[in-house]
Order: C-alpha cells, then structure tokens, then sequence
C-alpha cells in the first residue's frame, strides 16, 4: 500500500471518523448489572418495531437503511430507501457500506488471537514491541490498556472542520505518520486510570501485527477472519476512493452554497461516497454487507475467531472513569457493554463515515444478533443518532 505524508487536514478527517456507541451505557445509580441481568430473556422479535424503525426513507436524516436480526427467537430483514437521491433506484438487500469504527471490532480480534497464540503478551507493553513508536518520555503503557482505551495515548491536533475534510477527501496518510502527528502532545493521563476511546488506540494495535506477523495489517485480518469466514463481501480498500460492487450512495447535510451541493428536501447535502480512507485504517477502513457482519458478529460471540479464554477482555470493562468526567467506563477491548430496557444485557459496536452509519450487536449467548447499516446524512453529528438507536431498540423490543 502507498503511503505518503500526513497532513493537518487528514488528520482533521482522522479525528472525525471517531464514533460514539449507539445506545447509551446504563450508568445511573440502581442500574441493572450486567451479572444480575444476565439470565434475562429476549422478547420475540417485533417486526412491527423493526419496519417502523427503517420506514419512511429516503428522509432528512437517512436515504436508505439495511437491517438483519436473529437468534433463537426467529430472525427478520428489512431493507427501505434508495441507493441514490438523483435517480431514486430503489435499495435492495446485500449493498456493500463502509463499516468505520466495526472494523476495529476486527483488529482486536487479530490481536487477541497472537496472545493465544503465544506470540505477545497483553502484560507486556507497547515500548515493548514497537521500542520506536512511542516518546522516550511516555510512561510504559501496557497492551491490555490500549486495546481497552485505557493508555492515555492521545489523538492528534486538528483543525477545520467538515470542509476542510471534504477538500482533502483523496489524501493518503501513514499510520506511521499518523501516531507520530499524535505523540507530539502529551500522554492524556496515568496509563490505566481512565478511558477515553480514541482511533490512536486501534492504530498502534494495527502496526503491533505488522511487527509481529511480518505481514501487512489488511492480509492478516483477510487470512484470519475474513477468508475462512466466507466473508467474501468485505475488504480493505486500502487507498482506493471508491466501494467496489453494489452500493448505496452516501451524503452529508452541508450549508447552502457548499461546493458541488444539491438541494435535498430544506437543506443541502454532498455526496461522500468516494473518499480516502486510510486516515482511519486499523480503526475504520473495512468495507463489508450485513450478511458478512452477521456472521462475523455470531463466529466471534461463539469463540470461532478468539478462543474462549483470550476473548474475555471482549466482554470485560475496565474499572475506571471516562476521562475528562466521572461517568464509569463501558468500552471492553473492542466492543461496548450496554444494559438495554428490561435488564438484557448486550455487547456491540458502532462505525460512522460521512454517509453511512453502522452497528453490530448481540447477547452474549447469542439468542439476540443485530446488524444495521444506515446511510445517515449526517452520520457524524454529536450526540446519538436516533435512526440508529431506533434501529437497536426496536431489535429488543417486546
């Protein structure tokens, strides 16, 4: 793969493709825990909720939306909207998407499969294996907390926002570049004390397999899990702009007047859908279907990838605060841990590029599996993105 030099406005784009879980953690005082709700029953599944949850599209918030969920209990699919807004071609099952932040799902599986493997250990630190990477004057910082976001590694400096993202949308970046662009500011906080869910994390887990395997990142993620899961509709487009196959078109709402904008409904938006994506690599490259994440989601749950015993730290949360509040943790290494109305405990994660949002998610026993992907006009917003939170609610619903 190519790589050139970073630069501020890819780092800008960088640091935006960072996701925030779909559904919120339960973290009040009285909450269910996760131990207690453990033996709570899915519901049957409410197709009713399921149509609502995708109905109407293409819309302001979404032009189209694909969901798949299973289980014990039955399973459904449902696929609404339009691959595009110009000629409104209908959106048919099986459309490939960018996954985003999913795909670190993946890269933490790899790295847990080289410790049963024998080959790194998560007691060993990154100064360990990568001696070059980090500043002389961090403090060791263990495996477990970066894969965990408990490193206190810290994210590069941007600057501009979504234009400045949309003008360098064909850069290529390092991940070399990348940390090094990152480690110039300081370690956020004591390795292991806080949390605080950056790409930076994923990143040096990404460069951790190359030094280990001799290999490069995407051939190890497609020798491990990709090829002998069948997951013949997912790959790593490496510094290709385009989704290769069948897809639906991603937008962005953008103001008036913003460069090649066309108007939607009220508002104005840009197609998205050609973008680089190297600025997010080990933490947000993958290109997949819903059916290939379901598998995926089913073979990881029931110890097919990473064997029983390494994929504990999947389903475990670290003890400690977010950093910069007190609100606990609810990251594991690779998924977050959410207690969803009526006590059923699931684990899951989320992935945002401009134009499309994603999400896997599961009981551990697997009687629940959910996997949407919505083509969300502004997948990025702050705050949760209610088609997708509506999307896993209504895959829990009674």
């Amino acid at each position: 793969m190519k790589r050139t030099r970073l630069t501020a406005a890819a780092l800008a784009l960088a640091a935006l493709t960072v996701s925030a879980p779909a559904y919120a953690a339960t973290s009040s005082p009285g909450a269910v825990t996760a131990s207690a709700a453990a033996a709570v029953q899915v519901p049957p599944i409410n197709e009713a909720a399921l149509r609502k949850s995708i109905a109407g599209l293409p819309a302001p918030d979404a032009t189209a939306a694909e969901v798949r969920v299973s289980g014990r209990a039955g399973s459904w699919r449902g696929v609404s909207g339009v691959t595009d807004l110009r000629g409104r071609h209908k959106a048919k099952e099986g459309a490939r998407f960018r996954a985003g932040s999913v795909t670190k799902v993946f890269t933490t599986a790899v790295v847990l499969q080289l410790v049963a493997e024998g080959k790194i250990s998560l007691d060993r630190t990154v100064q360990d294996y990568l001696p070059e990477l980090l500043p002389a004057d961090y403090p060791p910082v263990k495996l477990a907390q970066v894969l965990n976001h408990t490193s206190g590694l810290p994210a590069p400096k941007t600057e501009g926002g979504f234009e400045r993202v949309y003008a360098d949308r064909f850069t290529t970046i390092t991940p070399e570049e990348y940390v090094r662009q990152a480690v110039l500011n300081p370690i956020e906080f004591t390795p292991g004390t806080k949390q605080h869910y950056l790409n930076i994390n994923t990143f040096v887990e990404g460069l951790l397999i190359e030094k280990v395997t001799g290999r490069s990142y995407e051939d190890e993620v497609g020798a491990r899990i990709l090829r002998p899961l069948g997951m013949r509709q997912s790959y790593f487009p490496g510094t290709s702009v385009k989704i290769r196959g069948r897809h639906n078109q991603g937008y962005q709402v953008v103001p008036k007047g913003f460069p090649d904008s066309f108007a939607y409904g009220d508002a104005y938006v840009v197609d998205v859908t050609e973008m680089e994506v190297t600025s997010t690599w080990a933490s947000g490259d993958l290109i997949s279907t819903t059916a290939d994440l379901e598998k995926f989601t089913k073979a990881l749950f029931d110890g097919k990838i990473v064997p029983t015993e390494q994929l504990e730290p999947m389903f475990t949360v670290p003890k400690v605060t977010m950093y910069g509040g007190n609100e606990p943790a609810h990251y594991t290494s690779g998924l977050t841990e959410l207690v969803l109305p009526g006590g059923i405990v699931a684990y899951g994660k989320t992935g945002a590029r401009y134009g499309s949002s994603t999400g896997i998610g599961a009981t551990r026993d697997l009687s629940r599996v959910v996997v949407y992907s919505i083509n969300s006009t502004d997948a990025k917003a702050q705050g949760q993105n209610e088609r997708a939170l509506g999307v896993a609610l209504a895959a829990f619903a009674k």
